[in-house]
């Protein structure tokens, strides 16, 4: 009788089916059965640390859930691996466009009208997308998050669907976009001063390809500088990278090899600068290397594919252990 009333007194928890047994005038319970479900833990919650009564649960049972078989494992380090150099990637990408931008002050209010064309901007917008979908797509594996994992998915789709646009309208376009890519090379030439990223572009382009403007030479009388017109020290000039030997000793490139060339009859000039324009020579360029252009994309539309499928392979994986833990 005393034990019974001892028995009641005590409170009962959720999930204790067994009355209390009372030997020696302690009490001991007696652990019959143990919740069958389990609604937190790492296939629930992550990496998020699980509550008080989840802790308790898994002490008293003596462990975790159902690990991952293998495979689900290697497929859970391997999206892991393979975000966490894309993060590195993007992320690098990211600092340099930020230092272009902060390098040459396009956040200042004299730079501000031309944000919105600025190259360094693709890099920041590239940088920011690929680190934060790479990085969503590191933690989700390692802690089994569904909901990132869900969400990494959903990026990776976005590319693919934007890659495959993109991919069908250059093909479609190409010739059209050879001619924007000469008007853009005017534009380039006529900021050639007033934009470090398009200086550097042009004058990488005309090294390597030996040639001056878009079309000839003339073209950089557009420019403010250059110009005839100009009361500076550039006037009737061109850049150093139109000239046919811009070196000076092998190793520093002279800037005044191409001062007053505008002046010179072609005769002499053909002496000091090219005369060929570059949107020819890059059109040749771009079509000897359109296979480059295409495997890279290709290699990346595959790779992306292929992490779609394995997270997909890795969320059911996961549910599936959830289910029977």
């Amino acid at each position: 009788m005393v034990e019974d009333e001892r028995t009641q007194l005590l409170p009962k928890e959720d999930g204790w089916d067994e009355p209390l047994s009372l030997s020696c005038n302690h009490s001991v319970r007696i652990l019959a059965s143990f919740p069958k479900k389990h609604h937190g833990g790492p296939s629930g919650w992550g990496c998020l640390p699980p509550g008080a009564k989840w802790k308790s649960t898994l002490a008293l049972q003596g462990g975790l859930p159902l690990s991952l078989n293998f495979w689900s494992s290697c497929i859970k380090y391997l999206i892991f691996l393979l975000n966490f150099l894309f993060s590195l990637l993007g992320l690098l990408t990211l600092v340099v466009g930020l230092w272009g931008l902060a390098d040459k002050e396009s956040l200042g209010s004299k730079q501000l009208p031309h944000l919105g064309t600025d190259p360094m901007l693709l890099f920041v917008v590239v940088g920011l997308a690929v680190s934060t979908i790479s990085l969503t797509g590191c933690v989700g594996a390692l802690c089994e998050n569904i909901c990132l994992l869900w969400f990494f998915a959903g990026g990776i789709f976005t590319f693919l669907i934007l890659e495959t646009l993109v991919g069908i309208l250059v093909y479609a376009l190409w010739d059209q976009l050879q001619d924007i890519l000469g008007s853009a090379m005017l534009m380039a030439i006529t900021r050639y001063q007033d934009d470090s990223d398009l200086h550097f572009l042009l004058d990488e382009i005309q090294l390597n390809l030996k040639c001056c403007g878009v079309v000839s030479y003339q073209d950089w009388k557009s420019n403010l500088y250059f110009n005839c017109s100009s009361p500076g020290v550039q006037a009737c000039g061109l850049p150093a990278s139109c000239c046919i030997n811009p070196w000076e000793n092998g190793t520093i490139i002279n800037s005044q090899c191409g001062f007053g060339a505008l002046r010179l009859d072609e005769a002499t000039a053909q002496n000091m600068v090219h005369f060929g324009g570059c949107s020819p020579r890059l059109r040749q360029w771009l079509d000897q290397n359109s296979w480059a252009i295409r495997d890279y994309t290709l290699v990346t539309t595959v790779i992306e594919g292929l992490e779609f499928l394995l997270v997909t392979k890795l969320v059911r994986d996961i549910k599936a252990r959830k289910t029977n833990d």
